[in-house]
């Protein structure tokens, strides 16, 4: 067994993540949800077409949580 580490990416936010998160903020939009998740997820339903449902989830956990629940899994 090797006792390498598996290192994640650090944080970054560059570019319009900044003003985004500013906005956020001021507009008081923080939780638990805004016009900016609205608008992604939007945009992703109209970028793959027909009978697509897109729903944001706040972490990974939530999103294998919520795909275990649609599949049946008990």
């Amino acid at each position: 067994m090797s006792n390498s580490k598996i290192w994640l990416s650090s944080p970054h936010m560059g570019g319009n993540e900044q003003k985004f998160v500013q906005e956020a903020f001021a507009s008081n939009w923080v939780a638990p949800l805004g016009p900016n998740v609205t608008g992604f997820e939007q945009d992703l339903e109209q970028y793959l077409g027909e009978n697509i449902f897109v729903g944001a989830l706040s972490s990974g956990t939530a999103a294998l949580h919520l795909a275990l629940i649609l599949l049946g899994v008990e």
